[in-house]
């Protein structure tokens, strides 16, 4: 029996990324047989014209507003049937393979229910798009791998290329390209919608490991992802839908510690409203 996929990506005012993405999937498509879903946030720079024109195949599902991703993403679960479900960020080029490949990996691992590809920036350096569950610990030691990785800190950078260039086991991948069984992502109740932008990967992960099934990174898929374009043109706004995904994550799964996030958010001018 061969195993359908269906392929979602929520957009909002990202057409030149749209079609970059769109384009590198049409170039050289999967072999496994797909649909693809364009979820578009109620843009205003013409994407979902765009896409019906140069892309008939492809559905477009216009929202009346800015739903967020995990609400985007879920609108998209909903109107698709494939056995297979691929979370894609617009501002990814897939390359010949990669969605193959990671196909390949997630039904070679039958308790597995989510599998994330190796994801590198525009320059091939690689992206640490995985990690340990949220907790104060856990985000203070990611945020400064990240920082002494971009620093170029030998022994933090030698680190970082052996973990993406290994298959393990960890408890999230990012949503920037997210395989997952649809039976699981069904059974953990999709993406949590208080999460408008940011984290929703993470608890998503986390929803499905507390079924008793597994969450992979595997390097036999390369994508690459050119992210930071939310920070880039609306900094202000995304460091606002960071800390509220934040303080929902919090609230979830660490009630004891939103006083102390509070505390601190508002000692930095960062709470939200």
């Amino acid at each position: 029996m061969t195993t359908s996929l269906s392929i979602i990506i929520v957009s909002y005012n990202a057409r030149k990324h749209l079609e970059d993405c769109l384009g590198s999937l049409g170039s050289a498509p999967p072999a496994t047989p797909h649909d693809i879903v364009v979820v578009d946030n109620a843009s205003i720079d013409g994407s979902a014209r765009v896409v019906r024109e140069r892309w008939p195949h492809v559905r477009v599902i216009e929202e009346p507003d800015n739903v967020g991703f995990a609400a985007g993403n879920n609108a998209g679960i909903r109107a698709t049937s494939g056995a297979l479900i691929l979370l894609l960020n617009n501002d990814t080029i897939v390359p010949a393979g990669a969605i193959d490949a990671l196909v390949g990996r997630l039904l070679a691992v039958p308790d597995a229910a989510v599998a994330g590809p190796r994801l590198t920036d525009g320059n091939g350096r690689a992206e640490l798009s995985f990690g340990r569950m949220i907790s104060p610990f856990a985000e203070l030691r990611q945020k400064l791998n990240l920082e002494m990785y971009r620093r170029g800190v030998g022994w933090v950078a030698r680190r970082v290329e052996r973990d993406t260039q290994r298959e393990h086991d960890v408890d999230w991948v990012s949503g920037a390209c997210l395989l997952v069984r649809r039976d699981d992502a069904e059974r953990a109740g999709l993406l949590d919608e208080r999460y408008f932008l940011y984290t929703e990967d993470v608890d998503f992960c986390a929803a499905i490991r507390a079924t008793g099934r597994r969450v992979i990174f595997t390097p036999a898929a390369h994508v690459v992802h050119l992210g930071g374009r939310s920070r880039a043109t609306a900094p202000a706004a995304s460091s606002i839908a960071y800390r509220k995904s934040q303080l929902a994550f919090y609230e979830k799964h660490h009630p004891a510690w939103v006083p102390v996030l509070r505390t601190y958010l508002r000692l930095k001018g960062q709470l939200p409203r």
